[in-house]
């Protein structure tokens, strides 16, 4: 039997698309002011190893599942460790890229819907890196967890924060490891109709239990990275979907609203407003929540 997928490859081609070079700018120029304001969070040491015991804590007394029993399945064997530390150190902007560069060829006005959706949480996720400077599990004693990069390798942290010119590791709340890869399977489940898309969920579960088994971060973490992503979902709708069947033969086309146009763009051969065919209720994805 067909898998019902979403028909876009001559609709596609009718929703203008973003200026390349803009867009090309625009996410370096994030990926630099997300990087700078990293490196402004640091020389907070004894605050952030204050705020992570207050989480520590906080996780006993919510009841929240220990770090160390995921941390015990990772540490299972050698091989295992260092597949999750090669997960956590080469996945994260590869994967989010890629997302990113795949709607922007197939589904541009998702993609402009999910870049705005990703620039508001990094800045968010920034402001709370600058007001709660939090050091991870790894580094707290208090846990009994192993720095699983630094032990087995690879890493992508310095072996001491003061030195590490690179990366702010002081900054493990909110995890955005974790909000990024909740945002692409979000937005693939939204672009997409293949009764197979709700299998990215796997990628930021997947994405919990290697930055938890690695200590580099809390529960809490991931926790306020899924808080923070809901609320701007709330107010960053993705465009609007809706399914039109013709009339004696069943045949569905799919179309996609932008929300920049006044009429929706047909995603498939057959045409808009052709005679026989009965408009039905619009097919909302992740929008009408």
């Amino acid at each position: 039997m067909e898998l019902p997928t979403e028909p876009a490859q001559k609709g596609s081609a009718a929703i203008p698309r973003p200026p390349l070079v803009r867009e090309v700018l625009l996410v370096a120029g994030l990926f630099l002011v997300y990087k700078l304001g990293r490196q402004l969070a640091t020389g907070h040491t004894a605050e952030a190893f204050d705020n992570a015991r207050r989480v520590w804590d906080l996780e006993r007394f919510l009841h929240l599942p220990g770090e160390g029993s995921v941390q015990s399945a990772v540490l299972h064997g050698d091989t295992l460790v260092h597949l999750v530390n090669t997960y956590y150190a080469t996945v994260h902007f590869p994967a989010t890229a890629a997302f990113l560069v795949w709607l922007y060829l197939r589904r541009p006005g998702h993609y402009v819907w999910a870049r705005r959706v990703l620039a508001a949480v990094t800045a968010a996720a920034l402001v709370v890196h600058l007001t709660f400077p939090l050091a991870p599990p790894r580094m707290l004693a208090a846990t009994g967890l192993v720095d699983t990069g630094q032990v087995y390798g690879p890493t992508v942290y310095g072996a001491s924060p003061e030195t590490d010119s690179l990366s702010n590791q002081f900054a493990a709340m909110p995890s955005l490891h974790f909000g990024w890869a909740l945002m692409v399977a979000i937005g693939l489940i939204a672009a997409t109709r293949s009764r197979w898309r709700w299998l990215w969920l796997l990628h930021p579960l997947l994405t919990l239990l290697v930055i938890v088994g690695t200590a580099n971060h809390y529960w809490l973490d991931a926790i306020v990275a899924a808080a923070l992503l809901g609320i701007v979902l709330a107010v960053v709708r993705p465009p609007r979907r809706a399914v039109a069947a013709a009339g004696s033969g069943g045949k569905r086309e799919a179309v996609e609203d932008t929300g920049d146009a006044g009429r929706p763009v047909p995603h498939a051969s057959g045409g808009q407003d052709a005679p026989g065919r009965v408009p039905e209720a619009p097919d909302l994805v992740g929008a009408r929540r």
